[in-house]
């Protein structure tokens, strides 16, 4: 971290121009070939790294939703030393290489251990706000996400879809699961599936168990798939539930309705027929109260909020987008996440 401040210092003052940190970058590779990312622009990207969550601001966000204990503590700041000239620089870029390739101990706050190096770079550059940043460091160390995850995450909004206000969740949601809120999505997106404008449940249902992949990275990671079109048996009747899934977090079954048309109250009717049944017959003991969401392509607001009103059992409702839009910047409700990063076992 020293040396990155060093480097921001000399770029900053225009002491360092593009040649020589590109003098430095080639100067690594070929005296240490046996290490990666060194780069012209891998240099850059420290620097960015270095500037970003070395501010104040960054850091009075982190203090502001977060513990102490992810905050880097005053005996650990980054120390510069601006009134070196650029005419020392062959003189200084060994030990610079020296303190890039050996990591300085608790120099570097906890929370940025939290993701990877190319995650990081990732958020730095598509993620505007510093709440928004935090949170997409939290969720990729509980989701364990990947680079190309990472992503997805934030061009499907991830962080709007989690932290919005919520009236589609029922009070049984709420009351079995008190964190569901920021546990399941109002809004996924199912751009992989190619999907027309005009398309069958069917089509849906089978594209998405095509896809399962990318759909359990929609969902959530916890989310393990089961079965589709699940057999119900009531009575002398069999029903089928679209999508079956198991979530190993709350330890619930979670039964997904599929919906080619705008979300109607008796949707839920559907829904909560098959959470009974499942719960009479399919659950066990040692499980919680299977959750239910019916997936649609769109609802009106109104009409969720009055039909989630009275219901008790655990349900919600959720849209599915065919096509990426462009990303939003939303700042609340973050503490709510970040009380059950905190609280993870």
């Amino acid at each position: 971290m020293a040396c990155r401040g060093y480097v921001s210092a000399k770029v900053k003052s225009e002491e360092w121009g593009s040649k020589v940190v590109t003098q430095l970058s080639e100067y690594i590779r070929s005296n240490r070939p046996d290490i990666k990312g060194y780069s012209r622009r891998s240099i850059y990207n420290m620097v960015m790294f270095y500037e970003e969550y070395s501010s104040e601001t960054f850091y009075a966000t982190v203090q502001k939703y977060l513990s102490s204990e992810f905050v880097q503590s005053a005996s650990a700041q980054i120390e510069v030393h601006p009134k070196r000239t650029s005419q020392e620089v062959t003189a200084i870029v060994q030990p610079v290489v020296a303190q890039f390739i050996q990591p300085m101990a608790g120099q570097m706050p906890k929370i940025l251990e939290l993701t990877t190096f190319t995650n990081h770079i990732e958020i730095l550059c598509r993620c505007k706000s510093n709440e928004e940043r935090l949170f997409y460091i939290l969720y990729a160390n509980k989701e364990h996400l990947a680079k190309r995850e990472m992503q997805r995450c934030i061009s499907n909004q991830t962080y709007a879809a989690l932290l919005s206000s919520k009236s589609n969740i029922s009070k049984g949601l709420l009351e079995a699961y008190p964190n569901a809120p920021v546990m399941f999505k109002d809004t996924l997106f199912v751009d992989f599936l190619n999907l027309p404008k005009k398309h069958s449940e069917s089509k849906l249902r089978k594209g998405l168990v095509e896809h399962m992949k990318q759909f359990i990275l929609e969902l959530g990671k916890d989310f393990i798939f089961m079965d589709q079109e699940y057999k119900l048996n009531v009575g002398a009747s069999t029903y089928k539930a679209d999508l079956l899934f198991y979530h190993r977090g709350l330890q619930a079954l979670v039964a997904v309705e599929l919906k080619k048309t705008k979300f109607h109250p008796r949707d839920l009717g559907q829904l909560e027929f098959y959470l009974e049944a499942l719960d009479r017959d399919v659950k066990r003991s040692n499980e919680n109260p299977s959750i239910g969401i019916v997936l649609c392509p769109e609802a009106d607001h109104v009409v969720v909020e009055y039909a989630m009103s009275r219901s008790m059992s655990p349900t919600m409702i959720a849209e599915y987008k065919r096509i990426l839009i462009p990303q939003e910047r939303m700042q609340q409700q973050l503490n709510e996440f970040c009380d059950l990063f905190l609280n993870k076992d």
